[in-house]
């Protein structure tokens, strides 16, 4: 037990060490800051992108949606190779790695150079949801299925509280850059620096303490890369044998789709509606990751008491609720500080039962193969929620509008989740049901 305990403790730093990435990077610094670099190399508001005319405001949702679409085509084949190799511990290390120094890359990003930014952005963005697929696909070798709720939930809480605590030396970075003798510009760099270093520095815990599970394939790893895109096609086919999970996935897709494009237009939104400076989004996007730690723990006391699924259907409810109050009645810094302090009561509670949930679907030893699917659509990494938000900020040019747009993915996740048969779902993947669903609720 005291081996298993410490092994899931390693398995909760890698988000400990790479939520400071989705915190620091995509939710506070990175967003208003490639936005203002952007807009000083725009004239009249656009910029020339390869013969094309790009509102600089939509250019930083446009580089997250990049990103996502060469996941699109990129992971199912590396849960492929994952499965195939056993090498999850190998792979994890790799892109947390490649991942960390594309985000320390940004350091150089100044002046007009909004291309840097941007490349730097889509790869760092790829290599963390690649490190993302290995890192949820563990949760079935350190968890069994009456704990993964319990497992998944501690991930994300502990992953609160590493972004947190960079977030908050950031903060002080920034609030206190004149007294240090640096701009606000080296200021944000280093922060976004910090974080590559601190995915890097800690990733090393999970990777020497994880072991790669007893499935290692003899053909080895140039057999499993030479089938890994045909495998794609596979996946896709097998995944039609489990008509349930498909369907959890769907609507998972769509609902996610709405929490990312929250987490990653949050900053830009305080900055430009509402013309919060980056001390005060620091300071709300710090109060969220902590509020999020006891949101996590919360949901998952609720799901022992009316299932993750119930559960979910709840925070979609109030994450519905959220978007329409700041549509129609956010107008002040108070307001915003009350609707960051909702969505980090909700924000842990549907990204870690949503993943354990989807872990109860999964065919034995195909995990990081379903992972792959799963994290197409993971937080940081969707890209329907942004593009929607910033093609709605190109042609209305209102921000209220572009934030209402995201209402629509809330809405019709929340249908498809209410009508979804979660029992069969389990039952059909060959999986015991949890005892939580046994029960009347």
């Amino acid at each position: 037990m005291e081996n298993k305990s410490k092994i899931q403790r390693a398995w909760y730093f890698y988000d400990f060490a790479a939520s400071a990435f989705t915190t620091t990077v995509i939710t506070v610094f990175l967003g208003p800051y490639l936005t203002s670099v952007a807009k000083s190399a725009a004239i009249n508001g656009y910029i020339d992108l390869f013969g094309l005319n790009i509102f600089a405001d939509s250019f930083f949702s446009y580089c997250i949606s990049v990103s996502v679409i060469l996941q699109v085509l990129v992971l199912p084949a590396i849960g492929a190779i994952i499965d195939e190799t056993g090498l999850k511990k190998q792979f994890l290390g790799l892109f947390a790695l490649l991942g960390s120094i594309s985000t320390m890359l940004l350091f150089f990003l100044n002046g007009t150079n909004f291309m840097l930014g941007g490349i730097a952005v889509i790869f760092a963005n790829l290599f963390y949801g690649a490190s993302i697929v290995v890192y949820n696909s563990f949760l079935h070798d350190v968890a069994e299925e009456n704990e993964r709720d319990r497992v998944s939930s501690n991930g994300f809480a502990i992953g609160y509280i590493g972004g947190g605590i960079l977030l908050a030396i950031n903060l002080v970075l920034v609030s206190f850059h004149t007294s240090l003798g640096i701009d606000l510009s080296m200021a944000v760099r280093i922060s976004l620096f910090s974080a590559g270093l601190w995915w890097m520095i800690f990733s090393l815990i999970p990777f020497i303490i994880l072991k790669n599970p007893k499935i290692f394939n003899s053909n080895g790893l140039n057999k499993a890369v030479r089938y890994s895109f045909k495998q794609i096609i596979i996946t896709f086919k097998d995944a039609k044998n489990y008509p349930f999970t498909l369907q959890f996935l769907i609507a998972y897709l769509i609902f996610n789709d709405g929490v990312q494009a929250v987490i990653v237009v949050s900053a830009q939104f305080g900055q430009e509606a509402l013309n919060l400076d980056i001390g005060t989004l620091t300071t709300v996007i710090l109060m969220v990751q902590f509020v999020a730690f006891f949101g996590a723990k919360l949901f998952n006391f609720i799901a022992d008491k009316i299932n993750s699924k119930n559960a979910l259907v709840l925070s979609l409810i109030i994450w519905s609720g959220t978007i329409l109050y700041a549509y129609l009645f956010l107008e002040s810094i108070i307001g915003f500080y009350a609707m960051a302090f909702v969505i980090g009561i909700v924000l842990g509670g549907t990204q870690a039962l949503s993943r354990s949930l989807f872990s109860l679907m999964i065919p034995l030893g195909k995990e990081a193969e379903y992972f792959s699917l799963y994290e197409i659509s993971e937080r940081g990494t969707s890209w329907m929620g942004p593009l929607i938000f910033g093609l709605s900020l190109q042609f209305t040019g209102s921000y209220q509008f572009a934030i209402l747009s995201l209402l629509i993915f809330f809405v019709v996740g929340l249908l498809l989740l209410v009508k979804f048969d979660v029992k069969s779902a389990i039952v059909n993947s060959g999986n015991k049901l949890p005892s939580i669903f046994l029960k009347k609720v």
